[in-house]
């Protein structure tokens, strides 16, 4: 069997290795190791778990032993696709590195440029970073490339899922044609295939597992279930989640649940904790600060279940997880594999349960079609009992509330279009003979009760009972029953409540 010590690795790295543990490589490790000392191109090909870091941090660090670093042109640089990827190499990095005077700086995002300028000034052996922030400091001018002998591309096809490919195309382009290039994936995508065989120079490949293969010592199942319907679905799946947890007691210790919203990563972790369960969300809006804190609790075993989204699923060490729950089926089923891959590590066995519902079918399938393998369905934990209500979240009480708005909209609706109930009250009748004087209107059938105009008295102005005769008189005759004379012609569309100036100006132009 190969030990560390037949690796020709430097005897510092090889006491930093003894006092973190371990003894025997693992497959990618024995195969990745060997050529890169060599100073060949390396393309490693292994499923999550298997310890690829090491891959490239043990060799790196041994040919890095000798020489000096100077400003702002880093000896080597690994490029990883998120911030806890790169701050885990950065961990990596210390703990094998601790024997020797190599420095290191981490370029991520959510941390001032200041610091990190600072480190890159005094100069820096390796050089971790993500490809935006790496980019953000090059277009700065605070940092230069030409001085790259080592160059790690860590989870290439994480890269590409989230479209990071332009930008590694754009930083090997800045890097010294003479560089050393290790490049590890755990799918071979055909435009990863592409970029290998662009940037990587006959390069020594290592595949120790066919491409999106699980771990044997990972347990699989999934839960069918059929929501009773959409308004509760996601109360539904909440609801077994639980009771598979419930389910597996204390084998349980802790657990990654994976979503594939940052919504419903929220959503859930606090829906467990108002159910007792001791569970933080993880996700790329969460600030930075408190992203490592999450970790890091779930890490030091205070915190036992942590709700993530994809941000956590790609090369996250820690290596005692012993559930993982994938609530959402992944939509990219090359995910599948390394959301599971949390569990199952260096060797130790691990379980895993998936949640799917009829919408999920045609990425399930597409699961099983890339792993080569039928995954068991186990029956549901609730059985035919109808799931236990739970108080809506606010995001799901919207769709409610659309609901019964438009159901009040068709109540209104259908009251428009109904015809309206007869007035049974009939209208007041006036029983008293209509008398011919100008001030009394003619009643009107369709109005509720008579018009009431107040009287002229002889103690108002004289004038004004002018004007109010004048705007009366109109009204009194038409021009088909009256003699013809221009003052008696009928002024049309005044009605009988014409203003008094207004009269007045007409009176003015008939005697004119």
């Amino acid at each position: 069997m190969i030990k560390f010590s037949d690796l020709k690795l430097d005897p510092k790295v090889l006491k930093a290795i003894e006092d973190s543990g371990y003894e025997t490589p693992t497959p990618i490790q024995a195969g990745a190791i060997p050529p890169a000392l060599e100073g060949r191109d390396v393309l490693g090909i292994a499923q999550t778990g298997t310890g690829k870091t090491a891959s490239f941090t043990l060799p790196m660090i041994t040919m890095l032993s000798k020489g000096r670093a100077r400003a702002r042109m880093p000896r080597s640089l690994v490029l990883a696709p998120t911030r806890e990827l790169a701050a885990q190499v950065a961990a990596n990095f210390d703990a094998y590195a601790k024997y020797t005077k190599l420095t290191k700086a981490l370029l991520i995002g959510g941390v001032s440029f200041k610091e990190q300028d600072q480190l890159i000034d005094r100069g820096v052996d390796v050089l971790i970073a993500t490809p935006g922030r790496l980019l953000d400091h090059f277009e700065r001018g605070k940092l230069l490339l030409t001085g790259v002998q080592i160059m790690v591309v860590d989870e290439a096809d994480r890269m590409l899922d989230m479209g990071f490919i332009p930008d590694i195309e754009r930083i090997f382009a800045m890097t010294p044609f003479t560089r050393q290039t290790l490049f590890f994936s755990a799918t071979m995508a055909p435009e990863i295939e592409r970029i290998t065989n662009t940037f990587l120079s006959n390069p020594a490949k290592v595949e120790v597992a066919r491409a999106a293969t699980t771990s044997k010592t990972i347990e699989q199942a999934v839960v069918m279930f059929k929501p009773t319907n959409k308004a509760r679905q996601s109360a539904e799946k909440r609801e077994i989640l639980r009771a598979i947890i419930e389910s597996e007691g204390d084998a349980c210790s802790n657990a990654i649940i994976f979503c594939n919203r940052k919504t419903d990563v929220d959503i859930v972790a606090k829906s467990l904790k108002q159910h007792g369960y001791d569970a933080e969300p993880i996700h790329g809006d969460l600030e930075q600060s408190k992203r490592m804190q999450v970790l890091q609790g779930f890490r030091d075993g205070t915190l036992r279940f942590l709700c993530a989204s994809d941000v956590a699923a790609r090369g996250l060490d820690i290596p005692n997880v012993s559930h993982v729950f994938n609530y959402d089926v992944p939509s990219h089923a090359e995910d599948y594999v390394h959301r599971i891959g949390r569990t199952g590590r260096a060797g130790r066995s691990g379980k895993t349960f998936m949640i799917c519902g009829p919408s999920d079918d045609k990425n399930f399938a597409a699961i099983e079609h890339l792993v080569k393998e039928t995954i068991p369905r186990v029956d549901n934990p609730l059985g035919t009992k109808a799931p236990a209500a739970e108080p809506a979240t606010p995001e799901e009480q919207a769709e409610p509330r659309k609901t019964s708005s438009r159901s009040r909209s068709r109540s209104r609706t259908a009251s428009r279009s109904e015809p309206k109930p007869a007035v049974t009250e009939a209208a007041p009748v006036i029983d008293t003979p209509v008398q011919a004087d100008a001030a009394q209107p003619t009643p009107v059938e369709s109005a509720p009760k008579p018009e009431v105009r107040p009287e002229i008295t002889a103690e108002q102005p004289e004038q004004v009972a002018r004007a109010s005769s004048r705007s009366r008189a109109p009204a009194q005759s038409s021009p088909r029953n009256s003699g013809g004379g221009r003052n008696d012609r009928q002024i049309v569309g005044m009605g009988d409540h014409m203003p008094t100036f207004i009269a007045k100006s007409f009176d003015e132009r008939r005697t004119s």
